[in-house]
């Protein structure tokens, strides 16, 4: 079993930065593939960025399109903690966003919430024009 709490949402300006952190708790939380969502109102989760296991040591980071070169996903084993760094936002980022983890090692389904058996319960994130 794995429990997720994130934090550091808030509100900013266009082109400001956050960093969204999610604290991870539970056996062989390091083994799992995990994922930023975000979801605005009337739209569908939708992926923001993944990191999935390239081989049995190293991983490797996916972004939507709309945040590549903006956002960054990383993790430290040692704390349980993933990370989102989200810089020059603009106010279509504005969304809650979750932090997720599956089981599964592959790219697979990455972007499939439906994959992922763990989620934490999302924290706001609104950027002002």
């Amino acid at each position: 079993q794995v429990q997720l709490v994130e934090s550091g949402g808030g509100l900013v300006q266009t082109g400001g930065s956050l960093r969204l952190s999610c604290a991870a708790s539970g056996r062989f939380f390091s083994t799992y593939s995990l994922g930023w969502f975000r979801q605005a109102p009337g739209k569908e989760r939708e992926l923001v960025a993944a990191l999935s296991w390239k081989d049995s040591i190293s991983s490797v980071a996916d972004y939507a399109d709309s945040v590549k070169g903006r956002f960054t996903i990383s993790k430290d084993n040692t704390k349980n903690m993933v990370y989102l760094q989200m810089d020059s936002l603009k106010p279509e980022d504005t969304a809650l966003y979750y932090c997720a983890a599956r089981t599964s090692r592959s790219r697979t389904s990455m972007g499939d919430p439906s994959q992922y058996a763990y989620w934490g319960q999302g924290t706001q994130v609104t950027i002002s024009s």
